[in-house]
């Protein structure tokens, strides 16, 4: 399996990172795209990245919620570190006015610079959308080209939703542990995704899936979302793990990264 979308660099793990490597691996994990939210990520994600080659590989964008009244520093800084480092996608990005609406304006500037990188880097984005996706979408409608690979990280829309993300493009959905909540209605869009468009994810160490929900989340805990997406769309184990690590081979273009 892969694990699409983990931020194992965070200080959360800074006690007991090793371990948590080492039960990924116990747990079938092959890889892990670590993306950063902002430029002070960087330091932590190379050194990862140097730690464990093979297992893991980078991301950087600039966070819809790290967008604040300096957020063009912010985007030079990070434009300037995916020219140093290698990277397999330019994220996480996107929209999140869950909390706060006071930048919508900014966010939605930044997420049409930042997607621009990846059609000029020819990179995926990995996008971020929490009570966002019309304006995620009006982006995408405004680029002034075709919009560039990518996936929808955390997708928790519904099955309309996922139709209005597919008049614009050919794009994957991350599901991670929201999926075996117990009133999740995530269930219901996998059918609909098909499992050649699904990535899985953990989100680490946010959205720990049943039966660890209220703990630390890891990428060892992918498993149980493997095991409820199968259950769900009525097919084995074994045929989720394959079909969802080619599609982040893909995507990612991971091919030589992977051991």
């Amino acid at each position: 399996m892969i694990d699409s979308h983990s931020h194992l660099y965070s200080e959360a793990f800074d006690a007991d990172r090793d371990d948590v490597m080492e039960r990924a691996r116990a747990a079938g994990v092959r890889h892990i795209v670590l993306p950063g939210e902002n430029a002070d990520c960087a330091p932590r994600l190379v050194q990862m990245c140097q730690r464990w080659p093979g297992l893991v590989s980078m991301a950087l964008g600039l966070h819809p919620e790290d967008v604040n009244d300096q957020w063009r520093d912010g985007l030079r800084q990070v434009r300037a570190l995916l020219a140093a480092h290698p990277v397999v996608a330019v994220g996480e990005i996107g929209i999140d006015l869950y909390w706060d609406k006071t930048y919508r304006d900014q966010q939605v500037e930044a997420l049409h610079e930042q997607l621009r990188w990846c059609v000029d880097m020819d990179l995926p984005f990995i996008m971020h959308c929490r009570d966002g996706l019309d304006e995620c979408l009006w982006v995408l409608d405004n680029l002034g080209c075709p919009p560039p690979r990518g996936v929808f990280h955390s997708f928790t829309g519904s099955v309309d939703d996922v139709e209005r993300v597919r008049q614009r493009g050919d794009f994957y959905f991350g599901v991670n542990g929201i999926v075996t909540f117990k009133r999740s209605e995530v269930p219901l869009i996998l059918p609909v995704v098909g499992l050649d468009r699904l990535l899985l994810e953990t989100d680490s160490p946010y959205l720990a899936p049943v039966p660890h929900r209220g703990k630390r989340n890891e990428s060892a805990f992918v498993t149980h979302v493997a095991q409820c997406v199968a259950q769900h769309l009525g097919v084995s184990l074994q045929q989720v793990e394959q079909a969802t690590e080619d599609n982040a081979i893909e995507l990612f273009k991971l091919h030589d990264l992977i051991y």
